[in-house]
């Protein structure tokens, strides 16, 4: 351990950039038993061992620190309090500093980093210094300790950084805190001094953990899409415009908003754990006041109209594992549906439901439960809709209006069709399943709202309906059909219903969209994601030193390699000032400063069996497309070092006919370099590479010792498919013909963990699992991608000896087309049968007469689900 530390020491020494050593520091030693603290250099923990050193503040390693009690801390709101998987825990110290006191020594130039967008908080500690738990993933913890050390991090209220100091949290303290969670309310009081923080080394040593096995196949640990953001509480405006010593904090929890619920002070700001608009520190404004000057033009984040906190809260029940396991399903899909940037996802306690003013901070109430609810938490929420409140009421008992939810048994777990009407009256019809229970009106009638959805059977059994209330906006959508639920569901209980939810899913969400939309929340897409630099990695430690001699021949004055639409400068290391744009994106040459929590290239390296393909990557986590990337590199690198672009996440990702390719994090994407000689068996027969590239993912998968059986195929003339329903990825190819060699791009990508809206591999995974009780692991992008280049690279090897016929009988053991008919041209062109390639790649297909004809993939679109040859429009 006293080694690594010194490696470090002298890393830091000699010119590391400050954010790189930080989370190479973080990620490397994050395993072992030991604690991570950013504070001034004077308060650094006893027998710390400093990292770094910057303007009198440090970076330090130290014994584990532990917090074993935390009685004396105050949760915040009901959110759970559960420490996710490879995200650290972490307790931050503030002082508080009137406004007119308050100065910043960085410079405007400088990116100023907020703490309350980088973790989530969890719970606090009132007192002098002021303590907030909270939890971040690596990335976002070393980035908050670095805008600490450069003076750059911004707490609101006040509030002063003046050390941060990652922690273990014990599982009998965790116990303790969920049982505190249901049978104490989580209160924040008045700042007032306190004892010192009761932190204590644990008794064992550091020791350093060794790298998990870089082959193993599991999904790796999702990182939370979006952190509960502004722990720090709101301010209260009842001291008037005086000096103001201490500030009173306010959450709907809070004991003296409690009793000022039902008062008209005005003064009193009720709040979520999350960010509010940072009041004035007159503390003289109404809410309404404050809610006027937080237009969406000057807050971009967490803004409605309504000036409510942006809370969705969720009730499932009550407090069991069963409540908790909804609690997640109910989540992720709303997740996905909304931007949890924008909103913040609530699990609604039913003591806290009857105890606290959660309805004055609540945007959207989903009930999700089947069991029977209370008549006076009935009535809490019947107060909340005739408050203007919004429901939405999931496969639930909870009704009202004239409504009745009665049983039908035929109906349960069963998948039906529904017909779904939109606010304006178009329809959507799609696969759901059934609760089980329908709506029928009662004695008392009210006008039902726009949003309507029946079952496509005789009796038109009625599943979803809108329901206004009260005269003040208050109004439900109330659901019979599990929209909440993913086609992976235990509950689906045959390969038929999963395919025909598989096939609905897309669908899902737009109903899902549609009535939050209708309930008053935004289901925009979400912002474009930053760009990010390019990382330069070789998969064989060979090949990098030809690989820098190559470089630094072929960079020009200024480092960079220029081609007609892009830039690529390469740097030793990036500083986050530098703008990177579609046309010029910084290339990081230093692999030490390289880490990836999308892309693990141990696993790649181990994976790759390769000669020449793939040995050099250009990776990025977020890229405008991967094809562009080597467009300057194809004519110039040496065929041995086998270029590869591997995104985590693409922009502008391109499909077939200009197509574009949704890209979302979960799947595998890449363009891969190969060279092909004009004069050869596949340099003749060049549309075959983009069937070798389609064939050699779904081999890359298959041929993994019992995944034989994932039903995973290929489709005519360049997609991946499960089984002949839905598309899973595809492959486009860019060939450019220089004397006499073929320069080809392969774009590939495909879904892996991206389960939503559509499907993945590790779905079929899953679903294969639950048939037939087996227990495959979940697959990797990283894996999988080095898989498909060494499948390639083989096929690519007996193409060339032996010509098409070696690689057509594995062509066609995975395609979709087997005995199929279809019409050309039309619905009523004639009807020929598919009988497979012709020698040159193209679509053969045999006419009725006994002719057989070919079919071009640039002439035509290929709609399976259809069974048709449609023609492109020009």
């Amino acid at each position: 351990m006293l080694i690594t530390l010194c490696y470090l020491y002298l890393w830091a020494r000699w010119g590391r950039r400050p954010a790189e050593l930080v989370r190479a520091t973080v990620r490397r030693l994050r395993a072992s038993r030991c604690s991570f603290t950013f504070c001034g250099a004077a308060a650094q923990p006893p027998g710390a061992r400093v990292c770094l050193s910057r303007g009198g503040r440090v970076f330090c390693v130290s014994d584990s620190q532990s917090i074993e009690d935390l009685n004396k801390w105050a949760l915040f709101l009901v959110s759970p309090f559960i420490l996710e998987a490879e995200h650290i825990a972490f307790v931050t110290e503030s002082i508080w500093v009137q406004s007119e006191n308050l100065q910043r020594s960085s410079s405007s130039s400088e990116t100023i980093v907020k703490w309350s967008d980088c973790c989530l908080p969890l719970a606090c500690r009132p007192g002098d210094p002021y303590r907030l738990i909270a939890e971040a993933s690596v990335d976002n913890f070393s980035k908050l300790g670095v805008a600490f050390m450069e003076d750059r991090l911004h707490m609101d209220n006040g509030l002063v950084p003046q050390k941060i100091m990652s922690v273990r949290l014990q599982d009998s303290t965790l116990k303790e805190v969920k049982d505190q969670a249901s049978n104490k309310q989580a209160q924040i009081l008045e700042p007032r001094p306190e004892p010192s923080l009761e932190i204590k080394p644990e008794q064992d040593g550091m020791e350093h953990v060794g790298r998990d096995d870089p082959k193993a196949l599991g999904e790796e640990p999702k990182q939370r899409r979006g952190s509960a953001s502004g722990s720090e509480p709101a301010g209260d405006s009842d001291r008037g415009g005086g000096p103001i010593e201490h500030y009173h904090l306010h959450l709907s929890s809070c004991h003296e908003c409690l009793e000022l619920e039902n008062s008209t002070i005005e003064s009193v700001k009720f709040a979520s754990a999350e960010n509010i608009p940072d009041l004035p520190y007159d503390y003289s404004s109404s809410l309404e006041s404050v809610a006027d000057e937080t237009s969406p033009e000057r807050e971009g984040r967490r803004v409605n109209l309504t000036g409510k906190a942006p809370n969705i809260l969720l009730y499932v029940g009550s407090d069991s594992q069963e409540a908790l396991g909804r609690f997640h399903e109910v989540r992720s899909v709303l997740a996905d549906c909304v931007d949890i940037d924008s909103y913040v996802l609530y699990h609604l306690l039913e003591d806290s439901a009857l105890r606290d003013p959660w309805t004055d901070n609540c945007l959207l109430l989903v009930i999700a439960t089947r069991e029977s609810i209370p008549e006076d938490l009935y009535q809490k929420f019947m107060a909340y809709l005739s408050q203007g409140g919004k429901v939405l009421g999931l496969s639930s008992s909870f009704t009202f209006g004239g409504f009745q939810v009665t049983s039908k048994g035929a109906l349960r777990k069963t998948v039906q069709n529904l017909v779904f009407s939109k606010a304006d009256q178009s329809e959507v019809k799609l696969s759901v399943l059934s609760s089980g229970c329908r709506y029928q009106e009662g004695p008392v009638r009210l006008s039902p709202g726009g949003l309507q959805g029946h079952l496509e059977n005789d009796d038109k059994d009625r599943m979803i309906v809108h329901v206004p209330f009260g005269t003040h906006g208050g109004e439900a959508v109330l659901c019979q059909v599990h929209l909440e639920l993913p086609p992976s569901s235990d509950i689906v209980q045959t390969p038929e219903d999963f395919n025909l939810l598989k096939s609905s899913n897309f669908r899902r969400y737009e109903v899902l969209r549609e009535i939050l939309t209708t309930l008053g929340l935004s289901c925009d897409m979400k912002q474009v994601p930053a760009l990010t630099p390019l990382y330069l990695l070789s998969a064989a430690e060979e090949i990098r030193d030809p690989l820098m001699q190559w470089l630094g021949k072929h960079v020009d004055s200024e480092g960079e390699i220029k081609s007609s639409q892009l830039s690529l400068r390469f740097v030793s290391s990036y500083v986050s000032e530098v703008e990177i744009t579609p046309s010029c994106i910084p290339v990081v040459t230093n692999m030490e400063a390289f880490s990836s929590e999308n892309f693990n290239l141990e696993i790649y390296r181990q994976n790759l069996q390769t000669k020449q393909l793939g040995k050099v990557i250009l990776f990025a986590e977020v890229t405008p497309t991967t094809m562009r990337l080597l467009d300057g590199l194809m004519f110039q690198t040496p065929q041995e070092m086998g270029l590869i672009a591997i995104a985590a996440r693409q922009t502008q990702g391109k499909g077939r006919g200009g197509n574009a390719w949704l890209s979302p994090v979960g799947c595998a994407l890449s363009t891969l370099l190969i060279s092909i000689p004009l004069r050869s068996q596949l340099g003749q027969r060049i549309p075959f590479v983009q069937h070798l590239m389609s064939v050699a993912v779904v081999e890359a998968v298959r041929s993994i010792p019992k995944y034989q059986d994932i039903n995973l195929r290929v489709k005519w003339p360049n997609d991946i498919y499960y089984s002949d329903l839905m598309k899973i990825g595809g492959v486009l190819v860019n060939s450019t013909l220089m004397g006499e060699t073929f320069h080809i791009l392969i774009g590939c990508g495909f879904n892996v963990t991206n389960s939503n809206p559509t499907i993945c591999i590790n779905d079929l995974v899953t679903e294969y699992n639950k048939q037939h009780k087996a227990e495959l692991k979940p697959l990797r992008a990283d894996y999988l991608i080095a898989r498909v280049v060494t499948v390639l690279e083989k096929l690519i090897e007996e193409f060339q000896d032996k010509g098409p016929n070696s690689v057509l009988p594995l062509y066609y053991r995975y395609w979709v087309h087997s005995g199929q008919q279809v019409h050309l041209g039309s619905a009523d062109g004639p009807k020929v049968s598919i009988v497979g390639l012709d020698d040159s790649g193209f679509l053969q297909v045999h006419q009725e007469g006994g002719e057989v004809v070919t079919v071009h993939p640039d002439g035509n679109s290929f709609d399976m689900l259809r069974n048709l040859i449609l023609p492109k429009r020009r």
